[in-house]
C-alpha cells in the first residue's frame, strides 16, 4: 500500500469530505456548512487523509483560546481498522498543541466503544454527559477530555 498524506483541508475537498461523512453518521453536516468552516469559522481547522488521489478520512477542531474542540473525525469504512483515525486524531492533537491549546475535548455516542477506547488510547478521559444530545435517535453523548 503506498503512503497516506496528511495535509489541511481546502474547499476543493469539500465534495469527498461530504461523502465521509455521509457514509460516517446518521445526521451528517452539509457541504455549505463545511464551506462555511473553512471560509467563515476563523477558529476551525480541518486536517484530511489522502491515499493516492482518493480522500479517505478527515478531522476538524475549533481552537478557541487555549482549549480544542473535535467537531467530526471520520475515515471510510474499507480504511477503518488501519489505525488511520489514531494517526489523523494524534497529528490533530500536534497541530492545537502548537497553536496553543491546553486541552481537547469531544463528544462521542456512548454507545460507540470503538471511538471511545480509541480516545482513551489517546489519554482521553471521560467528562460529563449530554443527555439526548444526537438528534437522529436522542442518544446521549459522552463528553471526554485531555490535557494537550
Amino acid at each position: 500500500m503506498s503512503a497516506f498524506e496528511f495535509r489541511y483541508m481546502t474547499v476543493a475537498d469539500i465534495d469527498n469530505v461530504f461523502k465521509i461523512e455521509t457514509i460516517s453518521f446518521a445526521t451528517p453536516w452539509s457541504k455549505e456548512a463545511f464551506y462555511n468552516e473553512l471560509t467563515q469559522n476563523r477558529f476551525a481547522k480541518y486536517m484530511v487523509i489522502q491515499h493516492d488521489s482518493e480522500l479517505v478520512g478527515y478531522c476538524g477542531v475549533w481552537i478557541v483560546v487555549d482549549e480544542a474542540h473535535i467537531t467530526n473525525i471520520a475515515i471510510l469504512p474499507e480504511y477503518r481498522g488501519k489505525k488511520l483515525g489514531e494517526t489523523l486524531l494524534n497529528k490533530v492533537m500536534d497541530e492545537a498543541r502548537k497553536l496553543g491549546a491546553a486541552s481537547m475535548t469531544l463528544e462521542v455516542r456512548v454507545t460507540n466503544v470503538v471511538a471511545q477506547n480509541l480516545y482513551r488510547k489517546l489519554g482521553f478521559q471521560n467528562g460529563a454527559i449530554r443527555k439526548k444530545y444526537y438528534t437522529d435517535n436522542q442518544e446521549d453523548a459522552l463528553v471526554m477530555w485531555v490535557k494537550l
